[in-house]
């Protein structure tokens, strides 16, 4: 849809920008570098952003406007929707919420073993196990790129993208 003498540049900051995501997912639980390359990803968009629109300015086709400028929208968009999401958890009241309910069932529990004269070790152990195990896949959850449950699986598609721009 754009002139032919703007597409190589514009689709080679693309691949850049598809790249500087992927980097970004890589990047783990280090904040830091993680920043730097969403910071990265976020001149590209700029670049690419300021590009097209003079592309399509000077294009005769119309729907370079209206078919292409949507669409970069679009993608700038929902990187802000993924970093927003990345970033947003629930309050620390929840987090306490959840340690305060794990101890007074851990307590009532106790108090109720303790009326026995013989305790079921069985009991016991089973009970903090599976206490512990349910307040950790909560929490793992909720930090999907730093646990053990981890979304990293889904990064393939980006990855496919790229490949598909070679």
């Amino acid at each position: 849809m754009l002139p032919a003498d703007n597409q190589p540049e514009i689709r080679e900051l693309f691949r850049r920008y598809v790249d500087s995501r992927i980097e970004t997912y890589q990047s783990g639980g280090d904040r830091e570098k993680a920043r730097q390359h969403y910071a990265r990803s976020q001149a590209l968009q700029n670049e690419i952003w300021r590009k097209s629109v003079a592309a399509a300015g000077r294009s005769p086709n119309a729907a370079a406007t209206t078919l292409l400028l949507p669409a970069l929208n679009s993608m700038i968009d929902i990187t802000a929707v993924r970093v927003a999401a990345t970033e947003n958890h629930p309050p620390m009241i929840i987090f306490a919420m959840l340690a305060l309910i794990a101890l007074a069932s851990s307590m009532m529990a106790g108090f109720e073993m303790a009326r026995r004269k013989k305790r079921s070790w069985l009991h016991i152990a089973g009970y903090a196990l599976i206490l512990s195990i349910s307040v950790y896949v909560i929490l793992d959850l909720e930090f999907p790129r730093l646990g053990i449950i981890r979304v990293d699986a889904f990064d393939h598609y980006i990855v496919e993208v790229k490949n598909s721009m070679q």
